[in-house]
């Protein structure tokens, strides 16, 4: 019978779970049987008494060695559900950094809606300054109002662009939560990271804020945008 050992592919024998040996046993075959002599009628019965008990101290000794061997591969299993409940306690972590990440990379679409939608409505109240002093000069006609009007429609189109990704933020982000929460009543995830307001999502509703009051003061020429 072939000796087990324990230890890793470089040789190196792990603490915890020291090499299975078969001790005595090892390429010890069973005992031979004994020779009797024919002459002597007393021989046989404790010949073959002696071949059994024999027999029965290797059996013993095979049992023994089943036995440790039960013991390793229990070991083994106990640390095999350890090691599988780790890799779920880092599963469960990497799926709540996951969470954060999503919820950061929201915010920087977010911010990329606010970038565009603050550039269309600065250039179109730029054009319509622009124009709206010449025509208060007398540089141009006082009723060629096309480049105005296209400023008034760059800054509505920007704010409507703002109010949609507000709005998209916001669903989105609520079916995240809603996500993370029926995780956290599994016991998917930790869920102990706090998910603070978002900044971006402030900065957004105060730009649309100042983007629909800056429409409706250029529109109705009222405000100090009018």
């Amino acid at each position: 019978m072939a000796t087990r050992k324990g230890g890793d592919a470089a040789g190196r024998t792990d603490p915890a779970f020291p090499p299975i040996s078969t001790g005595k046993f090892d390429d010890v075959p069973e005992p031979p049987m004994p020779v009797i002599d024919p002459d002597n009628a007393a021989d046989p019965s404790t010949q073959y008494s002696r071949y059994r008990t024999r027999l029965s101290t290797h059996r013993t000794g095979l049992s023994e060695h089943r036995t440790g061997l039960s013991e390793h591969r229990t070991r083994l299993s106990d640390r095999r559900t350890g090691l599988s409940v780790n890799r779920t306690e880092m599963s469960s972590r990497r799926t709540g950094m996951s969470f954060q990440r999503t919820r950061l990379s929201a915010d920087r679409t977010l911010m990329s809606v606010i970038r565009t939608s603050l550039s269309m409505i600065g250039f179109g109240f730029t054009i319509y300054s622009f124009f709206h002093g010449l025509a208060q000069s007398g540089a141009i006609a006082e009723g060629n109002n096309a480049a105005r009007f296209f400023g008034q429609a760059l800054i509505l189109l920007g704010t409507g662009i703002l109010a949609l990704g507000i709005v998209y933020h916001l669903i989105f982000m609520s079916g995240l939560r809603r996500e993370r929460t029926a995780m956290k009543t599994a016991e998917l995830v930790h869920a102990e990271s706090v998910y603070p307001v978002s900044v971006p999502l402030i900065t957004a509703v105060l730009l649309l804020l100042l983007g629909i009051f800056a429409a409706v003061g250029i529109i109705m020429r009222i405000g100090p945008f009018g």
